[in-house]
C-alpha cells in the first residue's frame, strides 16, 4: 500500500511546490469532483459505448494536471488544506513515524475505498446498476473519511512538531 501511495505522489508530480500548491482548497473540491463525474464517464460505456473513451480522457487529463492548476494557498487552515497536509504526513510517516491509531485507520479506510472500487467496477462489467452506485458511494464516502483522518493526523502532528506547524499559515 506505501508504494502505491508513493507511486501516485510521484506520477502526480507531488514535491514541496506541488504539494503547497495542491493544498488549495480548489485543488481539492475539484478533484472531489472528479468522482462523480469519472463515476458518470464510467456508466456510460453502457450508453455510449466507446466513445465513453473521451469523458474519460479529459477527467484523466485534468486528474494530472489539477494538483498543479492552482497558486498555493494563502491561507492552510481550511479543512481542505489541511486534509492535504495530512496526506503529505501520512506518505512520510517512514521519515517522522505517526500515532498508530492514524496508521491503522488510513490503511482501513483505504481497503474500504478499494473494497468500493472493486464493486463498483464489477457492477460495471456486469451492467449492474446497484453495486455499481453501492461500489462508487462507498469508494466516495471512504475517501472523504480518509481525508478527515488526515486532517486529524495534521492537527496531532502540527501539535507535536515544529516542522508541520510552521505548514500552517
Amino acid at each position: 500500500m506505501d508504494a502505491l501511495f508513493r507511486g501516485i505522489a510521484t506520477f502526480f508530480r507531488l514535491d514541496d511546490t506541488g504539494w503547497e500548491r495542491h493544498a488549495n482548497p480548489w485543488s481539492v473540491w475539484t478533484r472531489v469532483a472528479i468522482w462523480p463525474a469519472l463515476v458518470l464517464a464510467l456508466w456510460s460505456i453502457h450508453w455510449i459505448g466507446w466513445w465513453a473513451a473521451l469523458p474519460l480522457s479529459l477527467i484523466a487529463l485534468w486528474a494530472f494536471i489539477n494538483p498543479r492548476a492552482f497558486p498555493p494557498p494563502a491561507s492552510t487552515r481550511s479543512w481542505a488544506s489541511r486534509g492535504v497536509l495530512g496526506e503529505r504526513i501520512y506518505l512520510a510517516r517512514k521519515e517522522r513515524p505517526i500515532p498508530e491509531h492514524h496508521r491503522v485507520a488510513a490503511q482501513w479506510l483505504a481497503g474500504i475505498g478499494g473494497a468500493g472500487t472493486v464493486v463498483m467496477l464489477g457492477g460495471l462489467v456486469i451492467a449492474s446498476p446497484s453495486l455499481f452506485v453501492a461500489g462508487a458511494v462507498t469508494a466516495f464516502f471512504a475517501k472523504m473519511w480518509f481525508i478527515d483522518r488526515m486532517v486529524w493526523l495534521f492537527d496531532d502532528m502540527a501539535r507535536d512538531h515544529s516542522v508541520y506547524a510552521a505548514w500552517m499559515r
